[in-house]
């Protein structure tokens, strides 16, 4: 298929409508075949589940052109055990782990003219999503599901490279002890919206978490991981029952210790020790990793060695590793990468 007419080097990181999407329907306790389909709308009743309860899970992962000219996607297999584990939490029937895989593999095969071109700095963003779509009024979980796969075209997260940013520690509360951190729900990102919102007002990129017990770990941030690289050049990530698993973050700390031959180690991160490191970053799908330069506590500031100007030299060498095998510039371990044929 040939590439699109779109200008790659300009894209914003934005929804852009493509040629094709996937979508399966759940009904009388099973799923259908599924198909895809030209119609971007999503026509559905008005008391649905999802629209009266938040009954809806997604992920998020992207598409790839590598230096050799093939189209991949980087461990399909993991989003799709987070999003049966999702499903399972909300009470909602799982979809089967190899035919997410296989309705992945269908979309960004029937949407290839929009995967960018390597060199570009663009690539394909891939959102599989699942809502309860039958009228439900009483509280309780839907008995009919939408399966849904789109696509979009999109730029790089940072223009003009990655600039340390910086983050606030929040007074409110990202997910309870025993609630949905650990699963990626709409209702986890809805909750986030007002702090994320004062935050920019106030001046700041993005906030720091605390856990909601006792507020002295770090948990994550509204929507990536944590990552801390130690005086010492330890790679350190927190470890919480409340913490999103971070496909991203496992993929790095793989990185770190099997590439990079760096001890690395996943714990409970006390707040008052992140004075100590020597580098922070966030991590997740959209940057890889968002180095941070400071994170203020209500006024204290608490200022990386790492600095305010670029990466810090480990968190640099992990991006640009993981990046480069996400490409293709540097071989994959077993099972990364799957090719889109």
């Amino acid at each position: 298929m040939d590439k699109k007419n779109i200008d790659w080097a300009n894209l914003g990181f934005g929804y852009i409508q493509t040629d094709k999407r996937f979508v399966s329907n759940f009904k009388d306790g099973k799923w259908d075949d599924g198909k895809l389909t030209d119609d971007a709308n999503v026509v559905i009743n008005e008391c649905a589940g999802v629209l009266q309860y938040a009954q809806t899970v997604f992920e998020g992962m992207k598409a790839y052109t590598t230096e050799d000219g093939r189209i991949v996607t980087f461990r399909p297999d993991l989003n799709a055990k987070r999003m049966a584990d999702s499903a399972r939490r909300l009470e909602m029937p799982v979809y089967p782990e190899d035919k997410f895989v296989e309705a992945i593999e269908k979309t960004i095969k029937a949407n290839a003219g929009y995967v960018p071109p390597y060199g570009s700095g663009a690539t394909l963003y891939v959102r599989p999503y699942m809502f309860g779509s039958n009228p439900v009024i009483g509280v309780k979980p839907a008995d009919e599901y939408q399966f849904r796969v789109l696509t979009t075209p999109v730029g790089p997260y940072f223009k003009g490279g990655a600039k340390p940013i910086t983050i606030k520690v929040s007074d409110f509360d990202r997910a309870a002890p025993h609630g949905t951190g650990h699963i990626k729900a709409g209702l986890n990102y809805a909750m986030s919206l007002h702090a994320i919102v004062t935050a920019h007002k106030e001046g700041f990129d993005e906030n720091m978490y605390l856990d909601a017990a006792t507020r002295t770990k770090v948990e994550e941030t509204g929507g990536a991981n944590f990552i801390f690289v130690t005086k010492d050049n330890k790679v350190v990530t927190p470890k919480s029952n409340s913490i999103l698993p971070s496909i991203t973050r496992r993929s790095l700390m793989t990185v770190a210790k099997d590439y990079l031959g760096l001890e690395v180690e996943e714990r409970e991160v006390y707040f008052d020790e992140v004075k100590d490191f020597a580098e922070c970053g966030l991590c997740g799908t959209a940057a890889v990793i968002s180095p941070v330069g400071k994170i203020v506590d209500h006024g204290k500031e608490i200022c990386f060695p790492s600095g305010m100007e670029e990466m810090g030299p480990t968190t640099k060498k992990l991006y640009e590793t993981l990046t480069g095998i996400q490409m293709g510039r540097i071989e994959p371990p077993k099972g990364w990468l799957y090719e889109i044929k």
